[in-house]
Protein backbone atom coordinates (compact mmCIF):
# COMPACT_ATOMS: atom_id res chain seq x y z
CA UNK A 1 0.00 0.00 0.00
CA UNK A 2 1.31 3.83 -0.42
CA UNK A 3 1.88 4.95 3.01
CA UNK A 4 0.69 8.70 4.51
CA UNK A 5 4.37 11.00 4.58
CA UNK A 6 4.36 10.34 8.09
CA UNK A 7 5.24 6.99 8.15
CA UNK A 8 7.34 6.90 4.97
CA UNK A 9 9.86 8.45 7.08
CA UNK A 10 10.87 5.19 8.49
CA UNK A 11 11.50 3.38 5.47
CA UNK A 12 14.94 5.80 5.36
CA UNK A 13 17.60 3.83 3.71
CA UNK A 14 21.07 3.65 4.10
CA UNK A 15 23.32 5.49 2.43
CA UNK A 16 24.62 2.14 0.17
CA UNK A 17 20.85 1.62 -0.75
CA UNK A 18 19.81 4.51 -1.32
CA UNK A 19 17.16 4.46 -4.73
CA UNK A 20 18.45 6.60 -7.80
CA UNK A 21 15.33 8.62 -8.62
CA UNK A 22 15.20 10.38 -12.25
CA UNK A 23 13.60 13.10 -13.29
CA UNK A 24 12.67 14.20 -17.09
CA UNK A 25 11.63 17.92 -16.61
CA UNK A 26 9.21 18.36 -18.75
CA UNK A 27 8.03 21.47 -20.28
CA UNK A 28 10.59 24.59 -19.60
CA UNK A 29 7.70 26.77 -19.61
CA UNK A 30 5.96 25.39 -17.85
CA UNK A 31 5.65 24.18 -14.01
CA UNK A 32 8.10 21.12 -14.09
CA UNK A 33 11.30 23.11 -13.04
CA UNK A 34 9.87 24.32 -10.09
CA UNK A 35 8.00 21.79 -8.50
CA UNK A 36 10.94 19.10 -8.83
CA UNK A 37 13.19 21.71 -7.10
CA UNK A 38 11.07 22.67 -4.92
CA UNK A 39 10.55 18.71 -3.78
CA UNK A 40 14.27 18.40 -2.92
CA UNK A 41 14.71 22.24 -1.59
CA UNK A 42 13.41 20.55 1.52
CA UNK A 43 17.04 18.70 2.00
CA UNK A 44 15.48 15.27 3.82
CA UNK A 45 14.66 14.55 0.50
CA UNK A 46 17.81 13.32 0.13
CA UNK A 47 17.53 10.85 2.86
CA UNK A 48 15.35 8.99 0.69
CA UNK A 49 16.94 8.76 -2.41
CA UNK A 50 19.35 9.97 -4.69
CA UNK A 51 17.42 12.35 -7.37
CA UNK A 52 19.25 13.00 -10.86
CA UNK A 53 18.21 15.65 -12.99
CA UNK A 54 17.97 14.97 -16.73
CA UNK A 55 18.61 18.44 -18.12
CA UNK A 56 21.37 20.96 -18.17
CA UNK A 57 23.91 23.36 -15.57
CA UNK A 58 22.75 26.11 -17.13
CA UNK A 59 18.93 25.36 -17.46
CA UNK A 60 18.39 24.79 -13.78
CA UNK A 61 20.44 27.42 -12.64
CA UNK A 62 18.33 29.92 -14.58
CA UNK A 63 15.10 28.72 -13.14
CA UNK A 64 16.21 28.40 -9.41
CA UNK A 65 17.32 32.15 -9.93
CA UNK A 66 13.88 33.45 -11.56
CA UNK A 67 11.83 31.14 -9.32
CA UNK A 68 14.34 32.37 -6.08
CA UNK A 69 14.78 29.13 -5.31
CA UNK A 70 17.60 28.07 -2.65
CA UNK A 71 19.43 24.92 -3.56
CA UNK A 72 22.75 23.63 -4.39
CA UNK A 73 23.60 20.70 -7.41
CA UNK A 74 25.85 18.40 -8.82
CA UNK A 75 26.40 18.71 -12.68
CA UNK A 76 27.30 15.29 -14.02
CA UNK A 77 28.01 14.01 -17.69
CA UNK A 78 25.80 11.07 -17.38
CA UNK A 79 23.64 9.47 -14.28
CA UNK A 80 26.16 6.78 -13.61
CA UNK A 81 28.21 9.48 -11.74
CA UNK A 82 25.78 10.76 -9.63
CA UNK A 83 26.49 11.48 -6.27
CA UNK A 84 24.48 10.43 -3.35
CA UNK A 85 23.15 12.95 -0.75
CA UNK A 86 23.29 15.76 -3.60
CA UNK A 87 20.81 17.04 -5.93
CA UNK A 88 22.60 15.77 -9.37
CA UNK A 89 21.66 17.25 -12.91
CA UNK A 90 22.69 15.14 -15.96
CA UNK A 91 24.26 17.74 -19.14
CA UNK A 92 21.74 16.36 -21.57
CA UNK A 93 22.16 19.48 -23.84
CA UNK A 94 24.84 21.89 -23.98
CA UNK A 95 22.89 24.62 -25.47
CA UNK A 96 21.26 27.54 -23.68
CA UNK A 97 17.55 27.07 -24.64
CA UNK A 98 14.98 29.94 -24.63
CA UNK A 99 12.71 30.10 -21.68
CA UNK A 100 9.27 31.65 -21.47
CA UNK A 101 6.96 31.03 -19.14
CA UNK A 102 3.16 30.38 -19.93
CA UNK A 103 3.89 30.02 -23.81
CA UNK A 104 3.66 26.98 -25.57
CA UNK A 105 6.72 26.79 -27.55
CA UNK A 106 7.69 24.31 -30.12
CA UNK A 107 11.40 24.55 -28.32
CA UNK A 108 10.29 23.70 -24.91
CA UNK A 109 8.85 21.07 -26.22
CA UNK A 110 11.40 19.54 -28.45
CA UNK A 111 13.81 20.06 -24.69
CA UNK A 112 11.50 17.91 -22.81
CA UNK A 113 11.28 15.36 -25.27
CA UNK A 114 15.14 15.27 -25.09
CA UNK A 115 15.31 15.28 -21.28
CA UNK A 116 12.28 12.22 -21.27
CA UNK A 117 14.39 10.34 -23.82
CA UNK A 118 17.55 10.79 -21.53
CA UNK A 119 16.05 9.92 -18.63
CA UNK A 120 14.46 6.76 -20.45
CA UNK A 121 17.62 5.57 -21.33
CA UNK A 122 19.30 5.80 -18.23
CA UNK A 123 16.30 3.87 -16.90
CA UNK A 124 17.21 0.71 -19.37
CA UNK A 125 20.76 0.93 -18.50
CA UNK A 126 19.95 0.78 -15.12
CA UNK A 127 22.17 3.93 -14.21
CA UNK A 128 18.37 4.61 -12.46
CA UNK A 129 16.38 2.90 -10.60
CA UNK A 130 12.82 4.75 -11.08
CA UNK A 131 11.71 7.43 -13.24
CA UNK A 132 9.42 10.52 -12.44
CA UNK A 133 8.32 12.65 -14.85
CA UNK A 134 7.50 16.09 -14.82
CA UNK A 135 4.16 17.23 -16.97
CA UNK A 136 4.72 17.82 -20.80
CA UNK A 137 2.14 19.41 -23.17
CA UNK A 138 0.80 17.06 -25.37
CA UNK A 139 0.99 19.22 -28.34
CA UNK A 140 4.46 21.00 -28.30
CA UNK A 141 6.06 17.55 -28.25
CA UNK A 142 4.86 15.99 -31.33
CA UNK A 143 7.66 15.62 -34.05
CA UNK A 144 8.74 13.02 -36.23
CA UNK A 145 10.84 10.93 -34.17
CA UNK A 146 8.19 11.58 -31.45
CA UNK A 147 4.55 10.40 -32.06
CA UNK A 148 2.72 9.88 -29.03
CA UNK A 149 -0.14 11.39 -27.37
CA UNK A 150 1.70 11.32 -24.07
CA UNK A 151 4.20 9.83 -21.54
CA UNK A 152 2.69 6.10 -21.40
CA UNK A 153 2.27 5.32 -24.90
CA UNK A 154 5.84 6.33 -25.45
CA UNK A 155 7.00 4.36 -21.78
CA UNK A 156 5.10 1.12 -23.33
CA UNK A 157 7.12 1.29 -26.52
CA UNK A 158 10.27 1.45 -24.81
CA UNK A 159 9.86 -0.25 -21.62
CA UNK A 160 8.61 -4.26 -21.47
CA UNK A 161 5.25 -4.91 -20.25
CA UNK A 162 1.52 -3.80 -20.90
CA UNK A 163 1.09 -0.72 -19.71
CA UNK A 164 -1.96 0.81 -17.35
CA UNK A 165 -2.44 4.07 -16.63
CA UNK A 166 -3.08 3.92 -13.12
CA UNK A 167 -3.92 7.00 -11.04
CA UNK A 168 -3.21 6.46 -7.15
CA UNK A 169 -3.68 7.76 -3.79
CA UNK A 170 -3.34 5.71 -0.02
CA UNK A 171 -7.42 5.75 -0.55
CA UNK A 172 -8.26 5.81 -3.66
CA UNK A 173 -6.78 4.33 -7.31
CA UNK A 174 -7.89 4.53 -10.58
CA UNK A 175 -7.14 2.19 -13.65
CA UNK A 176 -8.12 2.98 -17.42
CA UNK A 177 -9.52 0.47 -20.10
CA UNK A 178 -8.49 3.09 -22.69
CA UNK A 179 -6.76 6.57 -22.01
CA UNK A 180 -5.61 8.96 -24.63
CA UNK A 181 -8.23 7.60 -26.97
CA UNK A 182 -11.05 10.25 -28.67
CA UNK A 183 -14.84 9.32 -27.14
CA UNK A 184 -16.23 8.97 -30.38
CA UNK A 185 -13.75 5.61 -30.48
CA UNK A 186 -13.85 4.28 -26.81
CA UNK A 187 -16.69 1.63 -27.44
CA UNK A 188 -14.47 -0.31 -30.52
CA UNK A 189 -11.27 0.57 -28.73
CA UNK A 190 -12.73 -2.13 -25.85
CA UNK A 191 -12.24 -5.72 -26.61
CA UNK A 192 -12.82 -8.66 -24.66
CA UNK A 193 -8.75 -8.84 -25.29
CA UNK A 194 -7.85 -5.62 -24.19
CA UNK A 195 -10.49 -6.05 -21.01
CA UNK A 196 -8.49 -9.18 -20.13
CA UNK A 197 -5.23 -7.53 -20.26
CA UNK A 198 -6.21 -4.57 -18.02
CA UNK A 199 -7.66 -6.83 -15.19
CA UNK A 200 -4.57 -9.00 -15.23
CA UNK A 201 -2.91 -6.03 -15.15
CA UNK A 202 -4.16 -4.19 -12.64
CA UNK A 203 -4.37 -7.17 -10.19
CA UNK A 204 -0.89 -7.93 -10.76
CA UNK A 205 0.32 -4.47 -9.73
CA UNK A 206 -1.88 -4.18 -6.94
CA UNK A 207 -0.54 -7.74 -5.71
CA UNK A 208 3.18 -6.59 -6.45
CA UNK A 209 3.35 -2.86 -6.66
CA UNK A 210 1.08 -2.10 -3.38
CA UNK A 211 1.58 -5.54 -1.26
CA UNK A 212 -2.35 -6.21 -1.52
CA UNK A 213 -2.31 -10.24 -1.05
CA UNK A 214 -6.06 -10.52 -2.70
CA UNK A 215 -7.16 -7.38 -4.16
CA UNK A 216 -10.65 -6.58 -4.91
CA UNK A 217 -11.35 -4.43 -8.04
CA UNK A 218 -14.56 -3.05 -9.25
CA UNK A 219 -15.34 -2.23 -12.97
CA UNK A 220 -17.64 0.73 -14.49
CA UNK A 221 -19.65 0.20 -16.91
CA UNK A 222 -18.95 1.35 -21.28
CA UNK A 223 -22.64 2.65 -21.36
CA UNK A 224 -25.10 5.36 -19.12
CA UNK A 225 -26.11 2.61 -16.54
CA UNK A 226 -24.37 0.03 -17.50
CA UNK A 227 -26.24 -0.23 -20.63
CA UNK A 228 -29.92 -1.01 -19.10
CA UNK A 229 -30.00 -4.64 -20.05
CA UNK A 230 -29.10 -3.46 -23.77
CA UNK A 231 -31.11 -0.58 -23.93
CA UNK A 232 -28.12 1.66 -24.18
CA UNK A 233 -25.95 0.19 -25.61
CA UNK A 234 -25.18 -4.05 -25.70
CA UNK A 235 -20.94 -3.58 -24.83
CA UNK A 236 -21.75 -4.35 -20.74
CA UNK A 237 -23.47 -7.52 -21.51
CA UNK A 238 -21.62 -8.57 -24.23
CA UNK A 239 -18.12 -7.69 -22.96
CA UNK A 240 -17.96 -7.08 -19.55
CA UNK A 241 -20.27 -8.86 -17.83
CA UNK A 242 -18.92 -12.46 -18.90
CA UNK A 243 -16.09 -11.47 -18.33
CA UNK A 244 -16.88 -10.58 -14.52
CA UNK A 245 -18.75 -13.54 -14.40
CA UNK A 246 -15.59 -15.76 -15.48
CA UNK A 247 -13.04 -14.15 -13.30
CA UNK A 248 -15.37 -14.16 -10.33
CA UNK A 249 -16.26 -17.68 -10.52
CA UNK A 250 -12.27 -18.37 -10.94
CA UNK A 251 -11.94 -16.55 -7.52
CA UNK A 252 -10.68 -13.36 -8.41
CA UNK A 253 -12.76 -10.33 -6.64
CA UNK A 254 -13.65 -8.92 -9.46
CA UNK A 255 -17.29 -7.17 -9.66
CA UNK A 256 -19.07 -4.94 -12.09
CA UNK A 257 -20.03 -3.35 -13.90
CA UNK A 258 -21.48 -0.62 -11.81
CA UNK A 259 -22.92 2.93 -13.45
CA UNK A 260 -20.39 4.96 -13.21
CA UNK A 261 -22.74 8.43 -12.71
CA UNK A 262 -23.75 7.05 -9.21
CA UNK A 263 -20.82 5.23 -8.24
CA UNK A 264 -18.59 7.86 -6.81
CA UNK A 265 -21.58 9.31 -4.95
CA UNK A 266 -21.48 7.46 -1.83
CA UNK A 267 -18.44 6.02 0.36
CA UNK A 268 -18.83 2.77 -1.57
CA UNK A 269 -15.84 3.01 -3.97
CA UNK A 270 -13.99 2.46 -0.80
CA UNK A 271 -14.89 -0.90 -0.10
CA UNK A 272 -12.20 -1.65 -3.27
CA UNK A 273 -8.71 -1.48 -3.47
CA UNK A 274 -8.85 -0.75 -7.37
CA UNK A 275 -11.54 0.69 -9.31
CA UNK A 276 -11.07 0.08 -13.07
CA UNK A 277 -12.95 3.01 -15.36
CA UNK A 278 -13.37 2.76 -19.46
CA UNK A 279 -12.43 5.85 -20.25
CA UNK A 280 -10.26 8.72 -19.65
CA UNK A 281 -12.58 11.12 -18.27
CA UNK A 282 -14.91 8.17 -16.95
CA UNK A 283 -11.95 8.15 -14.39
CA UNK A 284 -10.04 11.28 -14.22
CA UNK A 285 -12.67 13.50 -13.24
CA UNK A 286 -13.61 11.58 -10.13
CA UNK A 287 -10.13 11.10 -9.06
CA UNK A 288 -8.81 14.61 -9.84
CA UNK A 289 -12.24 15.87 -8.20
CA UNK A 290 -11.35 13.62 -4.65
CA UNK A 291 -7.91 13.99 -4.71
CA UNK A 292 -6.21 16.64 -6.62
CA UNK A 293 -2.83 18.00 -5.50
CA UNK A 294 -2.34 14.38 -3.64
CA UNK A 295 -2.95 12.27 -6.67
CA UNK A 296 -0.18 10.02 -9.00
CA UNK A 297 -0.11 9.06 -12.34
CA UNK A 298 1.13 5.61 -12.22
CA UNK A 299 2.50 3.34 -15.38
CA UNK A 300 1.29 -0.03 -13.94
CA UNK A 301 2.54 -2.83 -16.23
CA UNK A 302 6.01 -2.11 -17.09
CA UNK A 303 9.14 -3.47 -16.09
CA UNK A 304 10.42 0.07 -14.66
CA UNK A 305 8.77 2.20 -12.43
CA UNK A 306 7.13 5.47 -13.77
CA UNK A 307 5.16 8.05 -11.35
CA UNK A 308 3.77 11.62 -12.04
CA UNK A 309 2.52 14.39 -10.49
CA UNK A 310 -1.54 14.34 -11.20
CA UNK A 311 -1.58 17.73 -12.84
CA UNK A 312 -0.26 19.90 -16.10
CA UNK A 313 2.35 22.56 -17.24
CA UNK A 314 0.09 25.12 -15.76
CA UNK A 315 1.68 28.04 -17.65
CA UNK A 316 -0.69 30.19 -16.16
CA UNK A 317 1.02 30.65 -12.98
CA UNK A 318 4.61 29.11 -14.54
CA UNK A 319 7.67 31.25 -13.47
CA UNK A 320 6.12 32.94 -10.72
CA UNK A 321 7.01 30.70 -7.50
CA UNK A 322 3.66 29.97 -6.89
CA UNK A 323 3.24 25.81 -7.98
CA UNK A 324 2.28 23.40 -5.58
CA UNK A 325 4.40 20.43 -5.20
CA UNK A 326 2.67 18.38 -3.29
CA UNK A 327 1.78 15.82 -6.35
CA UNK A 328 4.93 16.13 -7.07
CA UNK A 329 6.52 15.06 -3.79
CA UNK A 330 3.59 11.90 -3.56
CA UNK A 331 5.13 10.68 -6.82
CA UNK A 332 8.63 10.62 -5.67
CA UNK A 333 7.45 8.65 -2.86
CA UNK A 334 5.21 6.35 -4.62
CA UNK A 335 8.18 5.44 -7.13
CA UNK A 336 10.23 4.69 -4.04
CA UNK A 337 7.92 2.70 -2.34
CA UNK A 338 6.61 0.79 -5.58
CA UNK A 339 10.43 -0.15 -6.08
CA UNK A 340 10.79 -1.12 -2.68
CA UNK A 341 7.75 -3.40 -2.62
CA UNK A 342 8.58 -5.05 -6.23
CA UNK A 343 12.16 -6.13 -4.96
CA UNK A 344 10.46 -7.34 -1.83
CA UNK A 345 8.30 -9.11 -3.93
CA UNK A 346 10.83 -10.52 -5.97
CA UNK A 347 13.08 -11.99 -2.68
CA UNK A 348 9.67 -13.19 -1.37
CA UNK A 349 8.90 -15.26 -4.42
CA UNK A 350 12.85 -16.48 -4.67
CA UNK A 351 12.94 -17.63 -1.54
CA UNK A 352 9.37 -19.51 -2.00
CA UNK A 353 10.98 -21.15 -4.98
CA UNK A 354 13.83 -22.23 -4.00
CA UNK A 355 12.21 -23.83 -0.73
CA UNK A 356 10.09 -25.70 -3.30
CA UNK A 357 13.10 -27.08 -5.25
CA UNK A 358 14.85 -27.66 -1.44
CA UNK A 359 11.55 -30.21 -1.02
CA UNK A 360 11.56 -31.82 -3.98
Amino acid sequence: MVLSAATKVKYMVQENEKIRLGISIGDLNGIGCEVALKTFQDNRMLDFCTPIIFASNKTISFQKNELELSINYNGVPDASKALSGKINVVNVWKEVPQIKFGEATKEAGDYAIKSLKAAVEALKKDEIDVLVTAPINKNNIQAEDFNFPGHTDYLVQELEGEGLMFMVTDTLKVGLLTDHVAVKDVANAITTKLVRSKIATIENSLKIDFAIRKPKIALLGINPHSGDNGVIGKEDDEILKPIISELSEAGHLIYGPYSADSFFGSDGYQKFDAILAAYHDQGLIPFKTLSFGKGVNFTAGLSKVRTSPDHGTAYEIAGQGKADHSSFKEAVFVALQIFKNRKEYKELSSNKLLRQRVRR
